[in-house]
């Protein structure tokens, strides 16, 4: 792997691989947190509006071109970041990164596209209300927090996204869409010295500008429970949400170990407790979300009704009583564990896709993507040093609750 500064600070990242197909992703710290509290949503529209229409490109244009050139490519925006993303054979690498760098660099922002816009995107805001799974999610940050930029959707709200205008489509575009705030990740069959040919030939005349990383604000929880019925559905969502936001990178790594124990996969002791013993669910997970922005620790189930009080409570009591295990996490068990870990990470990393996005996404959060690598790469862990990392963080929790009407 190498890392490279273009002259406008831009930077770099290659990755050689051993394939025909070249995969990259251009990532921008342009996510929603960066988002001022009148630009809910702000950040999402920009990432829609790039591909209306260039100074070189209509809307169709781009998409013919795409269609041609990519197996696959996509935009997302999420809290911490904004990334563009995709995967062409190698000897289409050029005109597939030409075609992005037209899209980022040379956005018309059109009035007459932007109307239209707006309205898929509100269309997208109503199917994003479908989804229990993602409205329960939803509603537990919504709850679980007064000033954080996570309590509001990505998306943002119907009122605030038909209130923007072409200007504030242009205004955040200005402020953040500069090569100083940009990182490129590369995984490719081609040699890196035409990989950073290519990519300084499209991307050196982007003009680097002022820019400040701006603060982001984390705040403890509202500890409780909440209940939100919802039509259309026959089964209850729970999720629960532990902030993590004060620990340090060693302690999320233990974190993850303890997690692999107590409610990741079917040997875990939540699936073993709530579905392999006593059938409640069909399925339970745990997700640790570490980017930048969101840092929680969260529990999901889907349960019937009649079932909802029986496993808060099986949860609740198995919280406690891991807080005072003894013995469990021998030195061999943990080195078991750490394998396993070891081996989830690399097997999602195993697509360029996957890789590019992931080398991408960890350098804009962290300003380090070895952490993907190195990771598990700790010495000396011991069970009161796990057991101590989760009596810090399960407590006080949040409880989100959707019920059927």
């Amino acid at each position: 792997m190498k890392k490279i500064f273009l002259k406008n600070k831009l930077k770099f990242i290659y990755t050689h691989s051993e394939n025909t197909i070249t995969s990259f992703t251009i990532g921008l710290n342009a996510g929603a947190i960066v988002e001022d509290g009148n630009e809910v949503g702000l950040a999402h529209v920009v990432e829609h509006m790039v591909f209306k229409g260039t100074k070189n490109r209509s809307e169709a244009e781009i998409n013919n071109q795409c269609d041609k050139i990519f197996g696959f490519h996509n935009a997302m925006t999420n809290y911490p970041y904004v990334v563009y993303y995709g995967t062409c054979l190698s000897e289409d690498f050029e005109k597939g990164l030409e075609i992005y760098s037209d899209i980022l660099l040379n956005p018309t922002f059109k009035e007459e596209h932007f109307k239209e816009e707006i309205s898929v995107i509100c269309e997208e805001l109503k199917e994003w209300s479908d989804d229990t799974s993602q409205f329960c999610e939803d509603k537990v940050l919504f709850n679980g927090f007064t000033h954080r930029r996570i309590k509001d959707l990505i998306i943002g709200n119907e009122d605030v996204i038909k209130s923007f205008t072409i200007n504030d489509v242009k205004g955040f575009y200005d402020k953040y869409y500069i090569p100083n705030n940009c990182t490129i990740s590369v995984v490719s069959s081609l040699c890196f010295e035409d990989v950073y040919k290519i990519i300084d030939r499209y991307f050196s005349q982007w003009e680097e500008e002022k820019y400040e990383n701006n603060e982001i604000v984390y705040e403890e929880n509202t500890c409780g429970t909440f209940v939100e019925e919802k039509n259309d559905i026959n089964s209850c969502k729970i999720q629960y949400i532990f902030p993590i936001h004060n620990l340090n990178q060693r302690e999320i790594t233990l974190l993850r170990i303890f997690n692999s124990f107590f409610c990741e996969g079917t040997s875990s002791i939540l699936y073993d407790e709530i579905r392999t013993k006593r059938g409640l669910v069909y399925d339970i997970s745990s997700k640790l979300k570490n980017e930048n922005g969101i840092k929680l620790y969260t529990i999901i189930l889907g349960t019937s009704k009649e079932n909802v009080n029986t496993s808060i409570e099986i949860i609740n009591n198995e919280i406690e009583k891991v807080k005072v295990l003894d013995g469990y996490f021998t030195e061999e068990k943990i080195k078991n564990i750490i394998k396993s870990l070891k081996l989830k990470r690399i097997l999602g990393l195993e697509k360029s896709i996957s890789l590019s996005f992931n080398i991408c996404i960890f350098d804009i959060m962290y300003g380090d993507y070895n952490i993907l690598f190195n990771e598990y790469d700790i010495e000396d862990i011991t069970e009161n040093e796990i057991l101590k990392v989760a009596n810090k963080v399960l407590k006080n929790p949040t409880i989100q609750i959707i019920k059927s009407k």
